[in-house]
Parts: C-alpha cells; structure tokens; sequence
C-alpha cells in the first residue's frame, strides 16, 4: 500500500469536474507506470436511447441512416426495457482523438472503470497494433462518416428513399466480401476519399464507358476479338473483393450507385481489424482497466466500496459459462483474452519449468508490460492464440478437441487431451478458429461471359467440406445480381476442382427499374 492520496469520488454521484479528475488519475497510471501509447481523448455522455441507438448502428453514433438499423433499435429497446439485457457501459470509437463515449446511468466508479477500459485500454490498441496502423485512417474516420451520411441523405432526396434502400440493402449483404485482406494495397484516406468522390465518379464513368464498349452486340462477333486472358485482365480478374468489382466493372449501375458501394466497402475495411483482433482488443482493455483500477484503489483515490463495486463487475465481464451451462455461446472473448494477459505477466514474472520449456522468449524476462505491449502491437488473434495459450491456461479452461471428421472415422471422438501433443493441437484448433481466412467463405469473381449473355460467373473454395447455406447463400447471390444487372452463377468448388454445387440468380425486375 502506498500513501493514501484524495479520493477522486465519494459514492455513486458524479459531475463533468469528477470524470476530469477521473481521467487525469487514469491516465497518470496509464502513461507513467503501463507505459500506453493513446490518440488524444474526447469523453462523451451518452443517455439508454443513445446507446441503444449507436448499438443499432453497428457502434457509429455518427452513420447514415438505414431501415436495418431501426430494426436492430426497437429489438435491444424491447429487450432492454423488459429487463431481458442490458447496454454497454461504453461504445469507444477508433478515431483521432479517440472518442469514448459513456452512459450517463453509470456511477462514479463504473465511470472510472469504463475510462480506463475504453479511454486507455482500447485507446492503446487501436493506436499501436499493427493491423489498424496498416488499414485504419483514425484521423479521417469521423470526417468520412460524416460525409457519408450526408451524402446518402442527399441520394434519398433526388433518387428516392427505395431505389438508395435497394441499393444500400445489396451493399450490406456483400460487406464481408467487400475487403482487402493483404497487405500491400494503399491505406484508406477517408480525408482524400471525399475530397475526391465527385472527380473519381467522373473518371470512372468514363473508364466504365470505355471498357463495356468492347462488349460483342451479338452472338456474331466473334470471342476472339477479346481473348479470355485479355478480358480477365481488363476486368482485374479473379477478384475476391465483390465491392470493389461491382463498383468499377457493374454495367448499369448509377454514378451514386457505385459511391454508395464504395462508402460501404470503406466501412467494411475499417472493420476489418476489429474482426480480427476481438480477444486481444478485449483482454488488452480488461487487463489495463483491471491495473488502473487496482493501483486506484492502492493509493487510496477509490474507497474499498468503490472496490468491491468494480470487482462484482469485471467478474461478471470475464465470466467464462461452461460447455454445458444454457448461457453458453463459445468463448467470452473478455475472459479468454484476460486471461491470457495475465497468464503471460506469470510466465514473465513467476514461470515454471513448464513454462520456461513452452515459452523461452519470455519466461522470467520480468519486464511485464514490455512483453505486453510488444505482443499487443505485433500480433492478431489467430497469431496470438497460436504462440500464447499455455498449457496451464488450457488445463485452467479444461479444453479438449472433439473430431468428427466423417471421412476418417463415424461418430465423434476426442482428438486431443491433456498431454504435450494434445497442448499443440488444442492451441491450433482454436487458434484457426479465429482465422479470417479460414472462417470466412473464399468467394471469388473468376470471369464474366462477355461474348454472351453476360453473366457473372464466381467460385466459392470449399474447405474441410464446409460448403455454404443454401438459404443464405441465395439471399446474397440475389443482391449480387441486382447489383450486377445480369445473371449471376456460382460454382462450389473443392480442393480436387470438383464441382459440388452450382447457383444461378437472375436479376430482379424491382432493382433493374431502380
């Protein structure tokens, strides 16, 4: 214990003054003893209904608007007022400077912990891991968001609130294949994307002018005059990014049309870290809240109250339900995550001989935010699964591995326990879990029929026999070819070139009269 120092708060109340000092004391920790690196802060207070309406927006207080997310409003609004769920204490936004915004239904201490989870923690990460350096503008994000929603509203004023629906709806369906998932291509620059949009819809209206005018009139004409390899390199072919395609190559689509597939896709991308960095992002906000809080509470400036108040919530934040419990969904990413975190400031500080065998780097280096803050910085959820969950943490978690693969053996079995052999399978069965490339469906435009009818024509590779749902895998291929004005055909395809199974969907009548 240290010298007991004024306290920032006496019960629950607080006012603008109290956060300040909240925030001064979070983040003189924060920066002097945890060493974070953080954007500028903004702290907004937020009412329920304001929370409730960021939730409905994908987490942007400040987006365009859209039926779908009234929709998702008037679900959690039914279900928060009936007492079925409750709100986030905060929303952060990955922004220079960093907006945390806080319900103003939280006490004093929740406000703490919630500055330091959101203010600090998230803070730290959104400005210092390497997949949101490389895909993420966080100085231009808010500009763009802005002008986004004004330029979709401007869209409903002269085409009409349904044809931007149909528009929008299709967008929405295709956002997850609307990314770019390597490196190499250039960093967004939501500043210079809209300084640019009215020129750029310019030029490509007449590239697009220029390209389909080589399109054969009739069956007469002969391919030749546009040889397969010609065509597939006019057409940036195999394309995974459908957005993308469909916002340069779509025949019929409207200037405002591809703007709006583009802001769309612009979304997607600064998502695209998120996704991959859920645990990480999370157990590094949970662990910086839960040191914050604790030194706080060390120098006296929260009373053992305020204390006991942060513990009974962060417990039920990291709260892991067991596999057979009915709250069970997977894994909390909180808890594993957190977990985690303080298992490697074990290994650093206090390892085994386990330990030492499984984690040279590391074990007993004793700088504990050193190796924290390097981890949090270089590696993503998968990576960080796959070289960091230790076998103690695995036996903490009681994890197993069920196989079932049908072409080897019927009926499940265990593919993996607790022996050294077990340890590494287990860690990379769950480390692909998190595996972009290998959750999501790898679909990509291979071709069009340009000398025909003019169909697109994709290919979803199968893996580990994982093919796509019928129902959805229809709802989406509708959007697509709406969007494309011509049929669309998808061919499932596995390892061997097989075909499995093959989609064809015409275009609707309603999204070619909009």
């Amino acid at each position: 214990m240290t010298a007991s120092m004024e306290r920032l708060f006496e019960g629950a109340d607080w006012d603008f003054r109290t956060l300040q000092r909240i925030h001064d004391a979070c983040e003189e920790i924060a920066t002097s003893e945890l060493g974070l690196d953080i954007y500028p802060n903004q702290i907004e207070v937020i009412t329920a209904e304001q929370m409730l309406d960021a939730y409905a927006s994908i987490a942007m207080p400040l987006f365009y608007k859209h039926w779908s997310f009234g929709k998702h409003f008037a679900y959690h609004e039914a279900s928060y007022r009936k007492g079925l769920t409750g709100l986030a204490y905060e929303i952060v936004i990955n922004s220079s400077p960093c907006i945390s915004y806080l319900m103003e239904e939280n006490t004093a201490t929740m406000q703490t912990l919630v500055i330091a989870h959101a203010a600090f923690g998230h803070n730290h990460f959104f400005k210092n891991n390497y997949l949101f350096r490389q895909w993420s503008d966080a100085d231009g994000i808010l500009d763009y968001l802005d002008f986004a929603k004004k330029y979709v509203a401007q869209c409903e004023e002269r085409e009409g609130q349904q044809a931007v629906e149909h528009t929008l709806d299709a967008a929405h369906a295709l956002m997850s294949h609307g990314i770019d998932r390597y490196p190499g291509k250039k960093k967004l620059d939501f500043r210079s994307e809209e300084k640019r949009a009215g020129q750029r819809r310019a030029h490509e209206e007449s590239v697009f002018n220029d390209l389909w005018r080589t399109v054969p009139s009739g069956p007469a004409k002969s391919v030749a005059t546009l040889g397969i390899e010609r065509r597939r390199k006019l057409l940036g072919l195999p394309q995974e990014n459908l957005l993308y395609f469909l916002e340069k190559t779509a025949p019929r689509l409207k200037p405002w049309q591809r703007e709006l597939l583009r802001i769309v896709r612009h979304i997607a991308q600064y998502f695209y870290p998120q996704r991959q960095t859920k645990v990480m992002n999370e157990g590094t906000a949970t662990y910086v809240h839960y040191r914050i809080m604790q030194r706080l509470h060390e120098q006296g400036r929260i009373s053992d109250g305020n204390f006991l108040e942060f513990l009974q919530s962060h417990t039920n934040v990291v709260f892991q339900p067991e596999f057979d419990d009915p709250r069970f969904s997977g894994f909390n990413p909180y808890a594993l995550g957190f977990a985690m975190m303080q298992d490697i400031a074990r290994i650093v500080t206090d390892p085994q001989d386990e330990d030492r065998t499984w984690f040279p780097d590391i074990a007993g280096r004793g700088d504990v935010m050193g190796v924290l803050r390097h981890v949090w910085a270089n590696y993503r959820d998968e990576s960080f699964i796959s070289q960091f969950l230790s076998p103690r943490l695995i036996r903490h978690f009681r994890l197993f591995h069920l196989h079932d693969d049908p072409a080897e053996r019927a009926g499940v079995r265990v593919g993996a326990i607790h022996d050294e052999r077990g340890y590494q399978r287990v860690r990379r069965e769950l480390a692909r879990e998190y595996d972009v490339g290998f959750t999501d469906a790898n679909i990509e435009v291979v071709d069009v029929d340009l000398a025909g009818d003019r169909r697109l024509i994709l290919s979803h590779t199968v893996l580990n026999g994982a093919q796509l749902n019928e129902a959805d895998a229809k709802r989406v291929l509708q959007h697509l070819a709406d969007l494309w004005s011509y049929d669309v055909r998808l061919a499932e395809i596995d390892a061997g070139g097989k075909v499995l199974k093959e989609y064809t969907l015409s275009p609707r009548a309603i999204a070619a009269a909009a």
